[in-house]
């Protein structure tokens, strides 16, 4: 249904296994487009029009069209829907637009929709709260990881007060797909789609530390942090993995968790 659907690849293959989609309908899927615009819809076109705005590749790729249809047909399949014996349900907040856009770039429209339900279901239902708990749960948690991985770049950022919620909150919202350039971003959704998302927040920290040199030099480091380098997957990928060891067990615990389990929040005093 969009412009022009990607023909399978071994990417859209292996995320579809990786998000365990094995239904997939597209009369279900027709349905749902054809009940209109829901509740949500003037948020969703609020936001659908930014949605990596800059990005010539995307927009080759998806129209907005595919992208409204996508979210609209979410919230409808999750009208009334939480998950059972909590307090989390779903809606449309800031940043689902960007979310959906990796699936769309990379799948069919249908093929998306299923995939990015999943996702936002199953790997961070908690990031899409009104409240977005989820996400200033992961800023916290950067906070700590970062404190416990680079002491000296923590006091650092303190001292020039500046907490991540001023430079990671795009970044943890998004899963870093707001960071371009998009070919990396799918390199490193690759990472995390096999590995779990909750290794975004150490993917931001590394971030950090490929520009450590700079920030420390710097007398106003938020200058270089109001937009961060073009992503480099593999350079970012290759300190995850090295920085994660350097994290305590209960902490690192709190990170796997706090995409999905509410009662991290109270843990960790948010």
């Amino acid at each position: 249904m969009g412009a022009k659907p990607n023909k399978p690849t071994i990417r859209s293959k292996c995320w579809k296994l990786l998000l365990e989609v094995h239904h997939v309908s597209a009369q279900e899927y027709i349905s749902l487009v054809k009940q209109g615009k829901p509740q949500e819809y003037n948020k969703i076109r609020n936001d659908t029009f930014r949605t990596l705005a800059t990005d010539r590749k995307f927009l080759d790729v998806v129209e907005e069209d595919s992208l409204i249809r996508v979210l609209c047909a979410f919230a409808w399949s999750t009208q009334a829907t939480s998950v059972q014996d909590t307090d989390v349900w779903f809606t449309y907040v800031q940043g689902m637009n960007v979310l959906a856009a990796p699936f769309l770039y990379t799948m069919t429209e249908m093929e998306a929709f299923y995939s990015y339900s999943n996702f936002i279901k199953n790997c961070c239902p908690l990031y899409v709260q009104p409240t977005l708990r989820g996400v200033h749960c992961g800023i916290k948690l950067l906070e700590e990881c970062l404190c416990e991985i680079d002491v000296e770049l923590y006091n650092y950022l303190k001292s020039k007060r500046l907490s991540a919620e001023l430079y990671a909150f795009p970044s943890v919202l998004t899963i870093c797909a707001c960071t371009p350039p998009l070919d990396q971003v799918m390199q490193l959704w690759d990472f995390l789609l096999a590995w779990g998302i909750h290794l975004n927040i150490i993917c931001i920290i590394a971030q950090l530390y490929l520009i450590r040199d700079e920030l420390m030099s710097h007398a106003s480091p938020m200058k270089l942090l109001r937009i961060f380098p073009d992503l480099d997957a593999n350079k970012v990928i290759r300190e995850t993995i090295r920085m994660v060891k350097l994290l305590p067990d209960e902490l690192y615990d709190l990170l796997v968790r706090h995409p999905y389990d509410p009662s991290v929040a109270e843990k960790i005093g948010w």
